[in-house]
């Protein structure tokens, strides 16, 4: 079927940024956050939709900014209404988050009466966009198709179908039905990379669906020292590492260059929340000296965090997997050196200007790092880096649903 260059409708999904309200935003949250604040820059007629644990709500476009609002900070969140106070097991967070799209919503349904809601408020030819992995579901997908609408879904990577035993307890199989979902009933898939692209149809076991890659935009926060506790950034030469402590981001391998190059090696900065999946790797943190070589922190401001990174040595990241590695990419765009695996979606997103080097290669890690360690300041070639736009992203992206 010919797409429409331009539908009548967007609909968005905004359930990812309603379950993580009160979390600190990850690249995924970081991605429909991004979305929502483009679209209401454009003129086409646009609705936000959201499951919650009543049904879903139905934003229009300034319910929608209403919801941006309180996600940025602007708006306080109400109270918890009458009917999440009734709802067990539930953070006060969300509650109160739920209820204001409740209050913001100009309508709502029960989950049998998706597709007669949608029907109703949206012209057929509408797109629906989902990009955070969220409600991904037959019920939704399919309310789509019954109300004429059209599915584009950005799949971010397909790491927890090749690297299972780096996820959650009981979260693969869901993750399964998802990409099975996608493949069975997307119109159209969005992915970060060629290489999200090409890894994530070869674990589609039917249908291809129509295809558009478009790289993630890279949108820095201004780095500001200021907003870092005490002793930060060090007057010494450091190195960071920056993402969730978890299997994947492989966190041991640095731990161990740092015992190896023993009481002479520079500071490791591990910037962070603890994961899952990693009790190895807590434990040592756990054991680490009080002001030693590597230090662990949490819960830095965007703003700090951009200066920390900015003022490194080096940004290390010895990833297994990745479906863009946006950490690095920010990086660059800060004049940071970046030291990391050698993972083809890496090449493809920074070209020449990062540092390769494979994990089998442990020696020239530590060569590098000692190297950098001693080059401080040093003229930095990625400053060159040309990060990828938002703007370009939607240029192609847009068009395309």
């Amino acid at each position: 079927m010919q797409k429409p260059q331009s539908p009548p409708a967007r609909l968005l999904d905004l359930t990812r940024s309603l379950r993580r309200v009160g979390r600190g935003a990850t690249g995924v949250d970081r991605v429909e956050l991004a979305y929502l604040s483009h679209l209401l820059t454009e003129d086409a007629p646009l609705f936000g939709v959201a499951r919650t644990a009543l049904g879903y709500a139905l934003l229009d476009r300034d319910g929608m900014r209403g919801f941006q609002d309180r996600l940025a900070g602007r708006v306080p969140w109400g109270r918890a209404d009458l009917l999440s106070c009734l709802l067990r097991g539930r953070t006060v967070a969300l509650s109160r988050a739920e209820s204001d799209l409740r209050r913001l919503a100009v309508a709502r349904c029960v989950p049998a009466r998706l597709p007669a809601m949608l029907a109703r408020h949206l012209p057929p030819g509408f797109a629906y966009l989902n990009v955070g992995h969220s409600n991904l579901t037959d019920r939704v997908l399919g309310a789509v198709k019954q109300a004429r609408g059209r599915s584009a879904v950005l799949i971010h990577d397909v790491i927890p179908l090749e690297y299972p035993a780096y996820q959650r307890p009981g979260t693969v199989a869901p993750f399964r039905a998802k990409i099975d979902r996608v493949s069975a009933q997307a119109d159209l898939v969005i992915y970060n990379s060629q290489d999200t692209r090409q890894r994530s149809e070869a674990q589609m076991r039917g249908r291809i669906p129509l295809a558009v890659v478009a790289h993630l935009g890279v949108d820095l926060p201004a780095p500001d020292a200021g907003e870092l506790p005490a002793g930060l950034p060090p007057e010494r030469p450091y190195f960071v590492i920056v993402g969730t402590i978890e299997p994947r981001k492989n966190h041991g391998f640095l731990l161990d260059l740092w015992q190896k190059m023993g009481p002479d090696a520079p500071l490791l900065l591990i910037c962070g929340a603890r994961g899952w999946n990693n009790s190895a790797v807590f434990d040592r943190l756990d054991r680490l000296p009080e002001n030693g070589p590597v230090q662990e922190l949490a819960n830095l401001s965007d703003k700090g965090l951009a200066a920390l990174v900015q003022g490194a040595a080096g940004m290390l990241f010895p990833s297994h997997a990745e479906g863009f590695g946006l950490p690095p990419a920010e990086a660059l765009s800060l004049g940071t050196r970046v030291l990391c695996n050698d993972l083809p979606v890496l090449h493809e997103v920074l070209g020449d200007k990062a540092v390769y080097a494979p994990l089998s290669e442990p020696y020239s890690w530590i060569r590098t790092i000692e190297e950098w360690a001693a080059s401080v300041p040093d003229p930095r070639p990625a400053t060159t880096f040309i990060a990828p736009t938002w703007a370009e992203h939607f240029k192609t992206v847009l068009k395309s649903t």
